[in-house]
């Protein structure tokens, strides 16, 4: 279960504390914090923006350090440009400085050059200090941070725009990885990771269990985009939904996760969005089952909520929240 974040009470002393009846005392709540290092969407639907929503709706005090910047809307991406290593590392000793995260995610790194800095920085003082985080029941591995750490390996846009160097992904694979608690690919993403065609709930199955023994994680193997879709008969005269179908393994337990298909809904920011709805899950203290199974609940929401943006569709992340306390 999710522990009630502690609130204490202070004595306003700021200009007009008195303004308002009971202003003069108030509540603060204690909140946990989740660290995004990723990139910037300009159009506002994926990357830091996603994230950053994410958290808030969860509970979650967001902090980040961008990875890159993307010009880009909902149609299509107009240029990339990463910010220097150097940058990326101020902006993560920053946070952790005075915000020490109770838990990191990852989303799109890029170049290799930064994902050996997230990874160094990782290495060379989250396992030495930690961050304070309550999560637990990880991962059954020999090298464990003292912070969970998803990992969004973002890597090919859905119009096919390439958003990780082709000489980072082997980078990532053997300095990355092997670091992270949960890593949440795409279809397309697994199948880069595991070398083979993914084109049936089987075949997930089968990936994530290969990411797994392969990089010592857990894998969420998210299955939105597979060609031939699930169909399970409903309740009522026999009727047939699509529904979208994660998989779930982290050595020890399978999740199947599934969730209806929504008509006229352009989904982009899901993976971001669920993969920071499951580091929000675990900054609050979820196991990763838990919070897994909360994020596919959180995404789904936002994607049923969806409203219009000019001419598109964009995730809800304010009609909703998937903790009370």
């Amino acid at each position: 279960m999710v522990k009630p974040v502690p609130k204490k009470t202070v004595e306003g002393r700021g200009p007009g504390a008195g303004s308002f009846p009971g202003a003069r005392l108030s509540t603060l709540d204690s909140r946990p914090v989740a660290l995004t290092i990723a990139g910037s969407d300009s159009g506002g639907g994926a990357g830091i923006q996603a994230d950053l929503k994410t958290f808030a709706a969860l509970g979650v005090h967001g902090t980040s350090a961008i990875a890159c910047f993307t010009a880009q809307n909902p149609n299509r991406i107009f240029a990339i440009e990463p910010v220097s290593p150097g940058m990326l590392r101020q902006q993560i000793e920053a946070v952790f400085e005075e915000l020490p995260p109770a838990a990191v995610k990852t989303g799109m790194l890029f170049s290799a050059d930064n994902i050996r800095v997230v990874a160094e920085w990782l290495v060379s003082s989250c396992k030495l200090q930690g961050a304070g985080s309550k999560a637990k029941n990880l991962r059954p591995s020999t090298f464990n941070l003292q912070l969970p750490l998803v990992i969004d390996p973002v890597m090919v846009s859905t119009s096919g725009t390439e958003l990780l160097q082709p000489v980072a992904v082997e980078i990532l694979k053997e300095q990355l990885l092997p670091l992270a608690a949960l890593v949440t690919p795409n279809l397309a993403e697994a199948e880069i990771l595991t070398g083979g065609n993914i084109s049936s709930i089987e075949d997930m199955r089968a990936a994530a269990r290969q990411i797994h023994e392969r990089f010592g994680c857990a894998a969420l193997v998210k299955g939105g985009h597979l060609p031939a879709a699930t169909k399970r008969r409903g309740r009522k005269g026999g009727r047939r939904t699509r529904e979208a179908v994660d998989v779930f393994f982290d050595g020890r337990t399978e999740l199947l996760l599934s969730a209806p298909f929504i008509k006229g809904v352009r989904t982009h920011g899901t993976g971001c969005t669920c993969s920071a709805a499951i580091t929000a899950a675990l900054a609050r203290g979820c196991d990763l089952p838990q919070a897994v199974g909360l994020a596919k609940n959180y995404v789904t929401q936002t994607i049923a909520g969806s409203y219009r943006v000019g001419k598109h569709s964009a995730l809800n992340h304010c009609f909703t929240k998937a903790f009370s306390n």
